[in-house]
């Protein structure tokens, strides 16, 4: 998420940020205890909890194809949990569930999370299925949708994308009713598929209520999640204090995702839909922003005391750069340079959650890390598109190859540094919003799932026609605030002209990307045609409205060049 850290914004608890209305809090926002962070919220079922399914998704499995997993969580330990399925008049089948549990290193709060595998399906078929346990308070009636697989081949389809959605449940810092209707939004539009681009719920801006928060958050996806995959990446705020090496425990406990054949599954992976490759990508491994857990202070954070888990000290914050030593990038190369020499691939889209170009101005920027460790990786092997999120707003890039050196300026000094600026292929554009990928790739910034936040302000145009935008060249690792004991972390440190910058959405903060790829004929011309509507006055009263704001269309020749 996305405002500068300022001493106004990172000394204060969640707590009393909400209490005086300002609910636009930086990715880097700090809070001060868990004694003194907010209260209210969810609380537990009046009713003795049991292993009643809820907060249920489903992910592509190794193949869309032919595998999808059906996940859940209940609010005990679920008896015999399981899936039952079929096709239209077809056989049922069952599958039972496999149970994870994680216990929240904050609150003590043990989570119960299942995973059924369903296997050897027909591709591009509608399947009905239920989820049940012994346990489940609503047996005979239990929950009930359907789903369908993907397609094989050069068949059209559509998916859908944004990052940072929150919950509607306004008790929660950084959560808005805009929420829902984002849920909403992607069922209008009947997709195939989701892309949920990082900061799912922002439980870690919540730290006495992280469980609470990731609750709410999957009951209001449920409403699309259980009927398509959602493939999410995680952002910044997935990134919570004990819950694992990363972070990410919460995270990894409730999503299956395809295997990337690493030690660190569910970090990255990839997965086929027709004659496209995606690629989600974990960008807190290489980003130089430090945005994730913070204790600001001037009190400590302190773990209940079930745990067993040590207080947190006030300057504390969980930076993972480098967390794989390289290998994600390692794998990302290999991934991309099988795709890249195979015929039946035309285009490769990424999904990450932070961004490489960004002119938000109050927002966070762009991130050299991404630049540095990836951009040469999709020059080289021809990526097509980006999705990203973490600023709330939309953006998009002309395509890009390749880079200017020494174009920026230390945003203290003015002296010059190397950012790595994007450099914009203009002979990729051909007639009107229509753009050859094979000579660059398309960047585009799409956090406006749901997150309560004002729209982000762009940079400010210096006079030549570009705005001016904010790079991270280096770590913003936390430094003295101005109140004793308290702790800021640094805005970005360095400044560039965004000559790359293509497109800004000004006049709201929230809206949804739906794409369509047309797999064209055999020697002719493949397109992906994007639309992306925005939400004209949610920043201010959240609403269901969503509007065309503008349409682009990728285009290339039928097979990879």
């Amino acid at each position: 998420m996305t405002k500068k850290d300022t001493p106004e914004n990172t000394v204060e608890s969640a707590a009393n940020v909400t209490r005086r209305g300002f609910l636009k809090l930086a990715g880097a926002s700090g809070f001060a205890s868990a004694a003194g962070a907010f209260s209210g919220g969810a609380k537990a079922d009046a009713a003795t909890p049991d292993g009643t399914p809820e907060q249920i998704h489903i992910t592509w499995g190794e193949d869309p194809a032919s595998e999808v997993i059906v996940s859940w969580a209940s609010l005990a330990a679920s008896t015999n949990p399981r899936v039952t399925y079929s096709a239209d008049r077809g056989k049922r089948e069952t599958v039972h569930a496999v149970q994870r549990t994680y216990t929240d290193g904050l609150t003590g709060v043990v989570v119960f999370s299942y995973h059924a595998r369903l296997r050897d399906l027909h591709s591009a078929t509608t399947y009905r299925y239920e989820v049940t346990a012994d346990n489940d308070s609503r047996a005979g009636g239990p929950f009930a949708s359907t789903f369908t697989t993907a397609p094989r081949g050069h068949v059209p389809f559509r998916f859908t994308s944004y990052g940072d959605l929150a919950t509607p449940n306004t008790n929660w810092v950084l959560s808005s009713p805009q929420s829902r209707f984002a849920v909403e939004a992607v069922e209008r539009f009947q997709p195939l598929f989701h892309l949920l681009n990082g900061d799912l719920c922002y439980a870690n801006l919540n730290p006495t209520h992280q469980t609470d928060v990731w609750r709410d958050f999957a009951n209001n996806a449920q409403t699309s999640a259980s009927n398509r995959p959602w493939m999410p990446c995680p952002g910044n705020h997935e990134i919570e204090f004990y819950n694992g090496p990363q972070g990410l425990d919460s995270y990894l406990s409730r999503y299956t995702l395809p295997d990337n054949g690493t030690r660190f599954p569910g970090r990255w992976y990839a997965f086929r839909v027709g004659n496209v490759q995606f690629v989600s990508l974990d960008a807190d491994d290489v980003i130089y922003q430090d945005a994730a857990a913070f204790v600001a202070g001037p009190a400590p954070l302190v773990p209940v005391a079930s745990t067993g888990n040590a207080s947190i000290a006030p300057g504390t914050s969980f930076y993972v750069r480098g967390y794989s030593n390289g290998e994600q990038t390692r794998w990302l190369e290999r991934t991309l340079q099988h795709a890249s020499h195979d015929d039946s691939i035309d285009w490769i889209i990424v999904q990450m959650h932070q961004i490489a170009l960004s002119s938000s101005k109050t927002g966070n920027g762009s991130d050299k890390g991404i630049r540095e460790a990836w951009l040469p990786l999709f020059d080289r092997y021809g990526v097509d598109l980006v999705v990203c999120g973490h600023d709330h707003d939309y953006e998009r890039s002309y395509p890009v190859r390749g880079c200017n050196h020494h174009a920026g300026t230390d945003a203290k000094t003015g002296t010059p540094v190397d950012t790595l600026q994007p450099r914009p292929v203009t002979h990729a554009q051909g007639t009107g919003n229509t753009f050859d990928t094979s000579h660059g790739t398309i960047h585009l910034v799409l956090g406006g799932g749901g997150t309560s936040a004002p729209l982000d302000v762009y940079g400010v145009d210096i006079g030549n026609g570009n705005p001016q935008a904010q790079i991270f060249t280096k770590p913003n690792r936390p430094v003295a605030g101005t109140t004793a004991g308290t702790f800021v972390r640094p805005t970005a440190d360095a400044l560039e002209d965004a000559i790359w910058s293509a497109q800004r959405d000004t006049g709201t903060g929230y809206g949804i990307a739906v794409f369509d790829v047309d797999p064209g004929t055999h020697g002719g011309k493949t397109t992906i045609t994007m639309n992306y509507y925005h939400a004209p006055g949610a920043d201010q009263t959240p609403t269901g409205n969503y509007e065309l704001f503008e349409t682009i269309t990728l285009e290339k020749g039928r097979g990879r060049p």
